[in-house]
């Protein structure tokens, strides 16, 4: 009998689609779920992108196109992502790319061998861990501990587990699934440690832009750090174009050429028409940016006052992303759940909330005690917000 490839035991998933399948099974049912599992966004991608889209499309933009992506793209976004971080970029640093994720693999393939180490956060977006494993490569995980306005990346453990070995590092500022945020001298450690081991760095920064106080900082603006980082940005967050599948890497010249070789081999080009849409995304009105983010912030403060309204459930309040990862270590306690897999089952099924858990994103790691959840809230409006966090709360007051 014909074999598989054995690579493929390797491949891990975005499990965060098994929870929404899971969800939709229930509401199938007659059921009504409050859908905080997935990371998609709920409103309209703005109205003058689309027609940007269309207009394409009825001008013929509908073949081949180059590799790396269409010159209008990438000068537009060499600038709109060089201003934001203080750097000059040029075209030849973009390649573009039909989403964020395929940035992650191909980042591997340009500078990871078989056997080669990579660090990555855990917990963090799975498909960090699966591509770096899929690829033949060692993932070795670090680790985030608890703060009174978060969490902070274990420098000491980073440091412990860098060998002759490691290669490369994933950094992902602004963080999927705990919203952290790295300070300025964290950030600066993480640059020293790749400055100092000589490792290339994966910079995730697909919720740049998607922050309601503060001003986000790029690692790559820290001297020596810009010649061995390649940026991952996304149009899916900030301009809500998840279905769109486009984004780019941002990478020095050496690695872009290599990210671009890497394109015509595995889909030959981004979409043609879907371009001139991002074309207008950056070169466009911006207002609608401003108007999904302050959205999103009213859905954040809500969530997190109820989520702190619950008995034994806590969170800080992120300034980023569109995640929340409250602590659930006594409620679990105090209803006698031992594993957080069936606490989220049980949220489903009594209350219709649907939300990943903690080992959606990674293997758990030794030494870790505590209990989360991921609610997401790009994707459910104020009033099923309230609606579903108080069935919730009822739920666990009365247990």
């Amino acid at each position: 009998m014909q074999q598989l490839a054995h690579r493929l035991e390797r491949l891990g998933t975005e499990t965060a689609f098994s929870v929404a399948q899971a969800a939709a099974a229930w509401k199938a049912k007659g059921n009504l779920v409050y859908p905080f599992h997935l990371g998609d966004i709920n409103i309209p991608t703005a109205p003058n992108i689309v027609e940007a889209m269309n207009r394409a499309i009825a001008d013929g933009y509908t073949g081949y196109c180059p590799g790396p992506g269409i010159p209008q793209l990438r000068e537009a976004l060499a600038d709109d992502i060089g201003s934001r971080r203080g750097i000059e970029f040029s075209p030849e640093n973009v390649v573009v790319m039909t989403g964020g994720k395929p940035v992650i693999t191909k980042f591997l393939q340009a500078v990871m061998n078989p056997g080669q180490e990579v660090l990555y956060p855990n917990p963090g977006f799975p498909i960090y861990e699966s591509q770096i494993e899929y690829l033949g490569g060692t993932a070795v995980p670090y680790r985030y501990v608890p703060t009174s306005t978060g969490f902070a990346i274990d420098l000491e453990q980073i440091r412990a587990s860098i060998t002759p070995n490691t290669v490369a590092i994933i950094y992902n500022d602004l963080q999927n699934p705990i919203s952290a945020e790295s300070t300025a001298a964290e950030r600066e450690a993480i640059a020293q440690l790749a400055i100092e081991h000589d490792l290339w760095v994966l910079s995730d920064e697909a919720y740049f832009e998607t922050r309601y106080e503060g001003v986000s900082s790029s690692i790559t603006s820290i001297p020596g750090m810009a010649e061995r980082t390649v940026i991952l940005y996304t149009f899916s967050k900030k301009f809500a174009m998840t279905g769109s599948r486009l984004g780019c890497a941002v990478a020095p010249r050496e690695i872009a050429q290599v990210l671009s070789t890497l394109n015509t081999n595995d889909e030959s080009c981004t979409t043609h028409y879907v371009q001139w849409a991002g074309v207008e995304a950056l070169r466009g009105p911006q207002d609608s940016v401003q108007h999904m983010l302050d959205i999103l912030q009213t859905r954040r403060d809500t969530a997190c006052e109820l989520v702190n309204s619950i008995p034994g459930m806590h969170v800080a309040v992120p300034q980023s992303t569109f995640y929340l990862f409250p602590d659930v270590t006594e409620v679990m306690e105090r209803m006698g759940y031992t594993a957080v897999g069936d606490f989220a089952s049980d949220a489903l099924y009594k209350t219709g909330v649907s939300f990943c858990t903690r080992e959606h994103f990674g293997r758990r790691l030794p030494g870790e005690e505590r209990q989360y959840i991921r609610l997401a809230y790009s994707g459910i409006e104020v009033p099923d917000i309230r609606d579903g966090l108080g069935r919730l709360r009822e739920w666990i007051e009365t247990a």
